[in-house]
């Protein structure tokens, strides 16, 4: 018999490869089904080749006024780096040298793809934990390593993130003013600019310190530091409601009015106060209590319908788990780097989803630049989001920050560009030095404290 004719269906592929050349024995030495027996993953399956971390170093810089700490990872791939917030503002200097020794020393070679188990290595291998410097710390390596991800993937973080859930990020702007007048005229500003969403106060900081008054002299009575602002708790109380109400007079109905209350005021007067605003529609009510005066949550729930922000002063994820689950609040308003970074805030976010509890990070000027890019890209991805701090940067910050985030008609706008889509210009940077800047203590009219 001829061979051709007994030869088995292999030989006579085999056959056929060696009539058509080198070419055609690639092919078939090289097909699905051979690297698969030969246990081999093709290329397109392996991904990018490993990349370690070479270096962990923090850059200071104040250009808009605020000290900023900014984590700067450096790889075993020449030119590629990331960047990542680690901005603890009234603490800068001390975040320096946990970014400089300790995050330095404990990452160095290790794999920058692994984001999970270095964050969660890192969080506990000071074995006490939660705190604000520590924790901005490790924000400053946990956004840098996404930044890198995303240059790597050359892809935005949000996609790594899971994909857009909206086109941009809406964002609320502040108004502010000793008169109810000068803020009215800011909201009617930033709603001809499209700004939806305008944060109104009245007074000092937070809209909550004097209004005209004499100040007491701290300093003649020799007690406390004659820096220490002052605030008049039943004067707020009773300007708040006014303010509102002219707003309403003034801008109409269409804009979205937020007010932050601080923590300044007794838990009984915020709840009284809040419940006398509920005719005119806030957007939503921030920081009421202080995190040690969670328990009156529940009081206020069944007094009013108002919607309420709170976290801005939480640093542990686990603090937000029974008042989400419990529905206590409707916005979670954490600092994503006093959280610790993207990983915890996707956790944060994520739970909140389940309880109909929506985004609002904080995103004051003492956020940098980097940290509001974090916020959006995680603002862009997930379903729950619900508005975001806005912020517009002066030309200083920009220099300093290319690629800085950019508001339009209230908006902020996120680039296609790889990773967070942020840079630092290091020599710009250095011309901004950090100063001491801790904030100053908030006091009663006879000197007491208020407990922010």
């Amino acid at each position: 018999m001829n061979d051709t004719t007994n030869s088995t269906p292999d030989r006579r592929k085999a056959l056929k490869m060696l009539a058509l050349g080198s070419t055609g024995l690639f092919g078939l030495f090289n097909s699905p089904k051979v690297r698969a027996e030969r246990h081999e993953t093709p290329q397109y399956q392996k991904g990018a080749p490993p990349v370690t971390i070479t270096r962990v170093r923090a850059i200071t810089t104040a250009p808009g006024g605020s000290n900023l700490v900014i984590v700067k990872v450096e790889t075993s791939e020449p030119g590629l780096y990331g960047l990542g917030c680690a901005t603890f503002t009234q603490r800068a200097a001390v975040v320096v040298p946990a970014v400089d020794i300790y995050l330095n020393e404990f990452c160095k070679g290790r794999d920058v793809d692994n984001i999970e188990d270095m964050w969660m290595s890192a969080y506990l291998s000071s074995y006490w934990r939660n705190g604000p410097v520590l924790n901005n710390a490790l924000s400053g390596l946990d956004q840098a390593l996404w930044d890198i991800k995303g240059k790597r993937a050359r892809m935005p973080v949000y996609q790594l993130l899971g994909g857009r859930s909206r086109i941009n990020v809406d964002t609320y702007i502040h108004a502010s003013g000793t008169t109810v007048e000068a803020i009215a005229d800011q909201v009617q500003k930033f709603m001809d600019q499209g700004w939806r969403h305008v944060r109104i106060q009245q007074g000092g900081y937070g809209g909550v310190g004097a209004f005209g008054e004499a100040v007491p002299d701290f300093k003649a009575a020799n007690y406390a530091r004659q820096t220490d602002g002052y605030s008049d708790a039943a004067e707020y109380l009773r300007r708040v409601p006014r303010m509102f109400e002219f707003m309403r007079k003034k801008c109409g109905e269409k804009v979205e009015l937020l007010h932050d209350m601080h923590e300044q005021v007794e838990p009984i007067q915020a709840i009284n106060m809040i419940k006398s605003l509920e005719q005119y529609r806030p957007f939503f009510i921030e920081d009421p209590f202080s995190p040690e005066n969670m328990t009156w949550f529940k009081q206020l729930r069944t007094s009013t319908p108002v919607p309420i922000a709170m976290g801005e002063l939480f640093n542990n994820i686990n603090e937000f788990k029974e008042p989400m689950a419990n529905q206590l609040f409707d916005f979670i308003r954490c600092h994503i780097s006093q959280l610790g970074g993207i990983t915890p805030a996707m956790k944060v976010a994520r739970l909140g989803e389940w309880f109909n509890v929506r985004t609002a990070w904080h995103g004051p000027g003492d956020t940098s630049p980097v940290g509001h890019q974090a916020n959006n890209h995680i603002d862009l991805a997930v379903f729950n989001f619900g508005i975001q701090e806005g912020q517009v940067f002066n030309d200083k910050v920009r220099e300093v920050f290319p690629g800085c985030p950019v508001i339009k008609n209230g908006y902020y706008i996120v680039t296609e560009e790889p990773g967070l889509g942020i840079d630092i210009n290091e020599k710009e940077a250095a011309k901004y030095p950090i100063k001491y800047s801790g904030m100053n203590t908030l006091r009663k009219g006879d000197g007491g404290i208020i407990k922010p």
